[in-house]
């Protein structure tokens, strides 16, 4: 059986941005000859996200990430479809995903590296499972409930930076369930700044690169910041968190702006952030969603019926071909992307 691949070519360097030749794609040919426990799948979409800059240094920096191996297939966030079955928990036609996903038409996959999926929880969006109604889903809702401790009436505002990415999509519109009066969005083009607002739901949205971040921020935000999911970090934190009200919380969720630049994680703060954290007594808090697992599928579960009741709305940016997968990942790190990145990989 012939499939396609995509292998790491090249590390881009840790102070270097990637590029798509850093990626390349390879005809293989797959035996299906299946063992007791194993299963062929045929991919159907596959997910590029912002961690995964850091498995293409040859030390991700962080325990639980493992780096990609030059010349050895990239993985990722995937779902598919099982084709053929030799462990018992699968049947044909199941519909699956993994956070191990290859980046290949097909695989061969051990069934304990899987999870089934019930389509009708995406209303037959399959794409969803890689986004809303999966990982992504579950790191907005869980790390706005978690470490954000919004509560109805108490007249909060949110801020949202990487606004318009996958997660902040999602965090922005849990906040506003939950209870923010006002939540506010930053991003990196008017196109953006205009979904947020029109079909999010938020309150406003910040272009970073045409306004000045803190003038717009005050106008947006008079009462001062009280949430704050930080999905970019670097000088676009350290201006919302000079704007934040005492005993605020920052849900640390992601540091986009840093990752091309080879600094621990979290990034060190600058002195003046550190003094306004500590005068203000803002709790800043490192949000890890694997740490929270047992609460996932309850949660899952609430995310699938705010997105079929149409009180959640979903954002994609979905490419076709696993041959984009370089161009669509590459893309991404540089906000091209308007929700969730997707690479479709098959019907």
């Amino acid at each position: 059986m012939q499939v396609q691949r995509v292998v790491l070519n090249s590390r881009p360097g840790e102070n270097e941005v990637p590029v798509p030749e850093n990626f390349r794609l390879e005809e293989s040919t797959l035996v299906p000859d299946l063992k007791d426990g194993e299963v062929l799948v045929q991919t159907l979409y596959l997910s590029v996200d912002p961690y995964m800059r850091c498995r293409m240094n040859e030390h991700s920096g962080a325990d639980y990430l493992t780096p990609w191996q030059l010349s050895e297939c990239v993985d990722g966030g995937g779902v598919g479809v099982v084709e053929s079955s030799c462990c018992s928990t699968f049947a044909e036609r199941d519909v699956v995903t993994s956070f191990t996903w290859p980046w290949q038409t097909r695989a061969v996959l051990k069934g304990n590296s899987l999870q089934k999926v019930d389509p009708t929880l995406v209303g037959g969006h399959l794409s969803y499972i890689l986004g809303a109604v999966g990982m992504t889903g579950l790191t907005a809702l869980l790390g706005v409930r978690e470490k954000g401790h919004v509560t109805k009436g108490a007249n909060q505002t949110m801020v949202v930076s990487g606004a318009a990415g996958a997660c902040g999509s999602i965090a922005g519109q849990i906040g506003r369930l939950d209870g923010c009066v006002r939540v506010v969005g930053i991003c990196g083009s008017d196109e953006k700044c205009r979904a947020l607002v029109d079909d999010l739901g938020f309150s406003a949205a910040i272009n970073y690169r045409q306004e000045d971040v803190a003038t717009r921020l005050k106008g947006c935000c008079p009462d001062g910041v009280d949430v704050y999911f930080d999905n970019v970090g670097g000088a676009i934190s350290d201006t919302v968190i000079a704007q934040m009200n005492s005993s605020g919380r920052v849900i640390l969720c992601g540091q986009i702006s840093q990752y091309n630049k080879d600094v621990p994680y979290p990034p060190p703060l600058s002195e003046e952030t550190q003094e306004n954290l500590q005068r203000k007594s803002i709790t800043r808090e490192r949000f890890m969603v694997l740490n929270y697992m047992s609460k996932a599928d309850a949660a899952l579960y609430e995310l699938s019926q705010f997105v079929k009741s149409g009180q959640l709305k979903v954002l994609e940016t979905v490419v076709n071909g696993i041959e984009n997968m370089g161009d669509a990942f590459c893309s991404m790190m540089k906000g091209g992307n308007i929700g969730k990145q997707i690479i479709k990989i098959s019907e």
